[in-house]
């Protein structure tokens, strides 16, 4: 295969590609929504739980140190 035989393939691939998505995107799955909302509140409530015991650390910390 030459060169440009493989660009014109490859092309015709992505071309493809974006073709199906587009055709995919028109339709909008309720169930696809509501996971991707869940999986962002778990992520946050992750981060928050993280950062709370950063902060209760210090606090325990900071309490040890001051009673030395």
């Amino acid at each position: 295969m030459s060169g440009e035989q493989t660009v014109n393939s490859r092309l015709n691939q992505d071309s493809e590609i974006i073709q199906d998505t587009i055709i995919r995107s028109k339709k909008v799955d309720i169930n696809v929504l509501l996971s991707k909302v869940r999986a962002e509140r778990k992520k946050e409530k992750f981060e928050n739980s993280i950062f709370l015991s950063l902060i209760v650390a210090a606090i325990i910390v900071t309490g040890v140190i001051v009673t030395l």
